[in-house]
């Protein structure tokens, strides 16, 4: 049977699209939620105990003790001395084991400055410590 020339093609019924389902998504979406939340540490691992200097309590005896914190320099009462001299310098200056130290940051001391010289002080055994503004 030959071709009419306005005849049409049947192709039949025009085929709907999908649409994208969106439950694989959400499920990896939640399965990342889970993830970082079940990761993240929401604890204090290394907390810094620090005490404040207006609560109070027992009264300061012996030679000042005030280790002043620069971003390149230590003091001690004001003289100069270096980090690996630190906890000697101050034990000199402690009439005992409980004595107070009184820990300032100056001239633009950064926090990790400050936390090494508390790190320092806690490993040669010096607990009481306040830090001062």
């Amino acid at each position: 049977m030959p071709m009419q020339p306005n005849s049409r093609i049947s192709i039949g019924a025009p085929v709907r699209r999908r649409k994208p389902s969106l439950t694989p998504m959400i499920d990896v979406v939640f399965l990342l939620l889970v993830f970082f939340m079940l990761t993240a540490r929401f604890g204090l691992d290394n907390v810094i105990p620090l005490k404040s200097a207006t609560g109070g309590g027992g009264g300061y005896s012996g030679a000042p003790r005030l280790v002043s914190v620069g971003p390149d320099q230590l003091l001690i009462n004001g003289i100069a001395v270096s980090a690996v001299d630190l906890p000697g310098e101050v034990r000199a200056l402690m009439p005992n084991n409980d004595a107070l130290v009184i820990v300032r940051p100056i001239g633009g001391a950064n926090l990790q400055d400050i936390v090494e010289v508390f790190d320092t002080l806690s490993a040669a055994g010096i607990n009481r410590i306040v830090l001062a503004e």
